[in-house]
Parts: structure tokens; C-alpha cells; sequence
């Protein structure tokens, strides 16, 4: 059940208990969409849900290889450019892909014993501290559910301005739970 993580026995479970609750969060505001509403921005802002579900997936990737020591794809990405979706982008693609992170993800810090480990700040973006030299494993995966949570929000206001749909109905939808006096799962809206 996405509502609330279930008790965690360590730090290192809770953490990824929580980055993996706000990944479904995410997801369920993309739940029932069509593949024109995925790519809709029917907000002020230039973003879309889809867009947000490709943003998520590619910061995770950037920050986890940051934590690995391995390549970052975002180096090779302008800034903005990772919200724009390609005409080869499905809501069942971008799904599987913020998937395949999440089990990247769970791999990475699976092999790392400390999550006091040091992961070096870079020093190529602004708004990177110019003054701290190491974060820890624990502030990137703290830092990651932020990220998330952040831009889950984002996706719920979208989601709410396409079609109404607000969080609950959406999760009460995708987990069958019954309808109740104060709780209707989503539907999508009948043709006419």
C-alpha cells in the first residue's frame, strides 16, 4: 500500500522504503492517462507529467552514479532537457524506465557497507556548494525522496488541472480498494 510505508528495521531499509513509496506516488499520478494527457501542461509551468516521470528517472541515475563513482549521464545533458519527451516515449515506457532506476538504485546501496561513505560534491553546477567537498550515501538517498516527493506534487497539480484527479482517487484506483462514502476510486470520464 502506497499511503504509508510499512515499518522499516533500519535506517538503510527506510530510506529506500521511502524513495520507492515517492517513485509509485509519482506514478500513480500518471495512472489512466492517455498518451496526449501524459504530455499535456495545462499549468502555468512548462511541465508535464510525463516529462516529470523522465526528470525523476535521470536525476536518480545522475545521483546514483555519483554515489558509484561511475559515469554521470547528466554531464552530457542541458539542463531542461531531460523534462522533454521524444516521440518514442510512452507512459509504459517511462514507467519502465523510473522501474529499472529504482532497482539500479536498490543495487547500488546494497553493495555500499556505510552509508556514512563520502560522495564527492561537484563543481560544475551553481547550485552546488562551492565550500562542502563530500556529502554522504545517506544525505544522496535523503536528498533523492526530496527530489521525488518535490516533483510528485508537481504531477498531482497536473494531473488535478487534465482531469480532476486528485491523489487518493487515483491510488484508490490503481490498488482496487471499495468505494466508500468519503472515497471514490478514479474512473476515467465516459465519452459522450
Amino acid at each position: 500500500m502506497d499511503a504509508n510505508v510499512p515499518p522499516v528495521p533500519d535506517e538503510r531499509t527506510g530510506l529506500l522504503a521511502y524513495l520507492a513509496q515517492q517513485r509509485r506516488v509519482l506514478k500513480h499520478a500518471a495512472y489512466g492517462l492517455t498518451e496526449e494527457q501524459l504530455r499535456a501542461t495545462p499549468s502555468a509551468s512548462a511541465l508535464s507529467v510525463g516529462g516529470l516521470l523522465k526528470h525523476v528517472t535521470f536525476t536518480e541515475r545522475g545521483w546514483i552514479a555519483r554515489v558509484t563513482g561511475g559515469p554521470d549521464p547528466t554531464s552530457s545533458t542541458d539542463y531542461g532537457q531531460e523534462f522533454q519527451l521524444t516521440d518514442d516515449d510512452t507512459l509504459e515506457s517511462l514507467i519502465a524506465d523510473l522501474d529499472a532506476a529504482g532497482a539500479e538504485t536498490e543495487a547500488a546501496i546494497a553493495a555500499i557497507a556505510d552509508l556514512g561513505q563520502a560522495v564527492p560534491v561537484p563543481k560544475d553546477q551553481p547550485w552546488f556548494p562551492k565550500d562542502i567537498e563530500a556529502w554522504s550515501v545517506r544525505w544522496v538517498l535523503l536528498h533523492l525522496i526530496e527530489e521525488q516527493a518535490r516533483h510528485a506534487g508537481h504531477a498531482d497539480i497536473i494531473r488535478e488541472s487534465i482531469d480532476g484527479a486528485t491523489w487518493y482517487g487515483l491510488l484508490a484506483a490503481a490498488e482496487n480498494w471499495p468505494e466508500t462514502p468519503w472515497l471514490k476510486p478514479w474512473r476515467p470520464k465516459e465519452k459522450v
